[in-house]
C-alpha cells in the first residue's frame, strides 16, 4: 500500500472493560471463546494468582491451566509457551501481568490461532490493546516487532489490581502515553501510514485516531498529578481512572492507529546500553518525547509544558536520571541505534548526527531548566 493511500484503517480490541472487581468476571468473559483456558502469569504473583483463578474457574464452566512467564519476551519464550498451549489443547489464552507477559500471550494466541484475553496488572504501557508484540534478545536489547492481523479479543482492566501496583509503573505509563499525541502529529504532518494490518503496509489515519491521541495528552495534563497523588495514597479517584484509561486504552488506540515516530526511536535506542535496562519503557519514552520536540524545534512554550508535566509526576528526563552516563560515546550509540526505528515518520529527513545533537542538547537543556527552576 502506497504512502499516499486514501484508505482509512482503524484497529481496536473487540471489548475493553475497566472497573473494580473485573477479574471476578474473567471466567464469564473467556467462556464465550473456549472452555480450555491457558493463563500466562507474571512470576511476581504467579502463586497467588493461580490460587485465585483456580477458585474462580472451579465455580464456572471452564477449566484453567496456569503457566509462569519467564521474565523476558524472547523468541525462545514465545516458542516455549506456544508449545504449552499446544500440549494442553488450549482454546483461549489469557495473559496476566505487565506488557511483556501480555505481548507473549498475544504472540502465542496468534501462533495457535486462538482467542486472546489480556489482563494488565499495571497501567505502565499501552501494550494491552495493540495488535503487536515487542520482542527482545536474551540480553534485554530490543530485537524486533511482531505484527498481527487482529487485536486482543478482550482487554480487562481491574482497578483493584492496578491501584496496588507500585506508583512507578503508573508514572511510566504516563510517559508512554505522553508520546502518543506528539508522534501522531508527526505522522500526520508527514502523511505516514499507521500500524493497522501493518504487514500489508498500514492505512491512512482516521480523524478518530488523531482525536484519541490528543485526548490522551489532554487527560495527562489535567489529571496526571492528581492521579499520582491518589495512587500514592492507595485511593481510586476519577482522575486516576481517567489516567489509567489514557495510559491503556487511549494511548493504545492512538499509537496503533496513528503510528510512532521519534520518541519511541529514542526509547528503543536507549535499550542498546545495558545500564539502561533498569529503567522502564515509558521512562525512556518520556525522554524521547523531549528529544523529538527538540529535533522538531517546536515552540518553547510547548517544550516547557512537557518538561513541567514530567517534573510534576516524577518522570526521568535526563540521561543521568535514566542511569546512563552522558558520555559522547553513549549518546552516539543511542543515536545510531535509534535510526533503525521510526524516525522516517517525521515530516523531514532525520540523520544520526541530528539525533546525536538533539539528545545532547535535550540533556543539557533539561539540566539548565531544572537548575533555573529550583534556584
Amino acid at each position: 500500500m502506497s504512502k499516499n493511500s486514501t484508505i482509512i484503517g482503524f484497529g481496536s480490541p473487540s471489548r475493553y472493560f475497566q472497573g473494580h472487581g473485573q477479574l471476578n468476571r474473567l471466567e464469564s468473559y473467556s467462556r464465550g471463546f473456549g472452555r480450555k483456558v491457558l493463563a500466562l502469569i507474571d512470576p511476581f504473583f504467579f502463586a497467588e494468582m493461580t490460587i485465585r483463578l483456580e477458585s474462580l474457574y472451579a465455580a464456572g464452566y471452564s477449566t484453567i491451566i496456569t503457566e509462569e512467564f519467564r521474565v523476558e519476551i524472547t523468541e525462545k519464550e514465545i516458542n516455549r509457551v506456544t508449545a504449552v498451549a499446544e500440549e494442553t489443547m488450549a482454546e483461549v489464552i489469557i495473559g496476566i501481568g505487565g506488557g511483556k507477559t501480555l505481548d507473549t500471550a498475544k504472540a502465542v494466541g496468534h501462533h495457535r490461532n486462538i482467542p486472546i484475553v489480556v489482563v494488565p496488572t499495571t497501567a505502565s504501557t499501552d501494550a494491552p490493546c495493540s495488535a503487536l508484540s515487542i520482542v527482545y534478545k536474551e540480553n534485554g536489547k530490543y530485537s524486533h516487532a511482531l505484527w498481527y492481523p487482529k487485536n486482543p479479543d478482550v482487554v480487562l482492566v481491574d482497578l483493584d489490581i492496578i491501584i496496588k501496583a507500585p506508583i512507578r509503573f503508573l508514572i511510566a505509563g504516563m510517559g508512554d502515553a505522553l508520546a502518543t499525541y506528539f508522534e501522531a502529529r508527526a505522522n500526520q504532518e508527514s502523511d505516514s501510514l499507521n500500524y493497522v494490518n501493518y504487514e500489508d503496509g498500514g492505512y491512512k489515519r482516521s480523524q478518530a485516531a488523531m482525536a484519541l491521541a490528543e485526548l490522551s495528552y489532554k487527560i495527562l495534563l489535567e489529571d496526571g498529578l492528581k492521579a499520582k497523588v491518589a495512587a500514592e495514597n492507595g485511593v481510586c479517584t476519577t482522575a486516576l481512572e481517567n489516567v489509567i484509561e489514557a495510559n491503556t486504552l487511549l494511548s493504545g488506540l492512538g499509537f496503533e492507529n496513528a503510528a510512532t515516530a521519534g520518541a519511541h526511536s529514542i526509547a528503543n535506542g536507549l535499550t542498546a546500553l545495558p545500564e539502561n535496562h533498569k529503567t522502564l519503557h515509558g521512562e525512556k519514552v518520556a525522554f524521547g518525547v523531549i528529544c523529538q520536540l527538540v529535533i522538531e524545534n517546536r515552540p518553547t512554550e510547548e517544550l516547557h509544558r512537557v518538561i513541567d508535566f514530567c517534573l510534576s509526576v516524577g518522570l526521568p528526563i535526563t540521561l543521568e536520571e535514566l542511569q546512563v552516563e552522558a558520555t559522547l560515546e553513549n549518546i552516539r550509540i543511542i543515536a545510531e541505534e535509534s535510526m533503525a526505528y521510526t524516525w522516517s515518520s517525521e515530516p523531514f529527513s532525520v540523520t544520526s548526527n541530528m539525533v546525536y545533537d538533539a539528545i545532547f542538547a535535550t540533556d543539557k537543556y533539561v539540566h539548565h531548566y531544572k537548575k533555573r527552576m529550583f534556584t
